[in-house]
């Protein structure tokens, strides 16, 4: 198991595991009943907040990531340390082609990991600057593009839908798109 942690938030900072299973191509159904039967279990537990999974695209990968959060990181470790989540963890290694990976964060650090990190997190005022000049130029530039696109499909004005379409727009092209390849230009200022 490869475990990595940020340095010890506010207990109250909220926290995030993102996990990793490589799955053996012949067992993703046996998979996604493990994943049936664990979700459950993780939701009972003290100050959970969301579990999200992002599934392998067919053909071409073979990786599930669950997404975890809990309202503190104490919570959060509860959980990841539990004998339920233990017991699991061993009934689905024969499905996986390597071990149970993971890294717990809090906040949006996550963005800021690159792959394989071992915990190298940059200052916060470096986390402030970068998230904020990715997000200004997005927020600036996706209203005037989508608003028009919206009305010519036929959607009528309603402010908090707009917002939701647009903030939607926003995070996705956030999180898979823009800081993926944003730190990854920047990692030299951003690590050191």
């Amino acid at each position: 198991m490869n475990t990595s942690t940020t340095a010890n938030p506010l207990p109250d900072a909220g926290a995030t595991a993102v996990i990793t299973h490589r799955v053996f191509n012949d067992k993703h159904t046996d998979y996604e009943a493990w994943l049936n039967e664990i979700a459950p279990l993780c939701q009972t537990y003290p100050g959970h907040l969301d579990w999200h999974i992002v599934r392998p695209i067919p053909g071409l990968t073979q990786t599930y990531t669950v997404i975890i959060r809990f309202d503190n990181q104490p919570n959060l470790r509860k959980w990841m340390e539990s004998d339920d989540r233990a017991r699991l963890i061993d009934k689905v290694q024969p499905l996986l082609v390597t071990g149970d990976d993971f890294f717990i964060s809090s906040g949006l650090d996550f963005w800021f990991t690159p792959s394989g990190a071992k915990a190298k997190i940059p200052i916060r005022w470096k986390q402030f600057l970068v998230t904020w000049s990715a997000i200004f130029p997005l927020v600036t530039i996706l209203p005037p593009l989508l608003l028009p696109l919206l009305r010519a499909i036929g959607l009528p004005v309603n402010h908090y839908l707009d917002m939701l379409i647009v903030t939607g727009t926003v995070v996705s092209l956030m999180v898979y798109l823009v800081m993926p390849h944003y730190t990854r230009l920047i990692q030299h200022w951003l690590f050191k």
